[in-house]
């Protein structure tokens, strides 16, 4: 994670967004006190909503937190994709 200003991110954007892009950064621009915007790839940004996604229901807290018990307790087992 980087942390700049609003002024060294102007100076030098490319850069930023590269290290965005290329290494999966992620850049906090402070603002101010208790201000900023943080900047990440949109890769990123999708995994993120997609996880919100999957944890906005209660049920699905519960079947996934259920799925990594039995994983965990060796319990589960492979399936093949349908792709292979």
């Amino acid at each position: 994670m980087l942390t700049t200003t609003i002024s060294d991110f102007r100076k030098d954007i490319k850069r930023y967004i590269n290290a965005v892009i290329t290494d999966f950064e992620t850049i906090i621009i402070n603002r101010g006190k208790d201000a900023g915007v943080v900047i990440m790839s949109l890769d990123e940004y999708n995994a993120l909503k997609a996880t919100h996604h999957e944890l906005a229901s209660r049920n699905n807290e519960q079947r996934l937190d259920a799925a990594i018990q039995k994983l965990s307790e060796g319990k589960g087992e492979a399936k093949k994709l349908l792709d292979e």
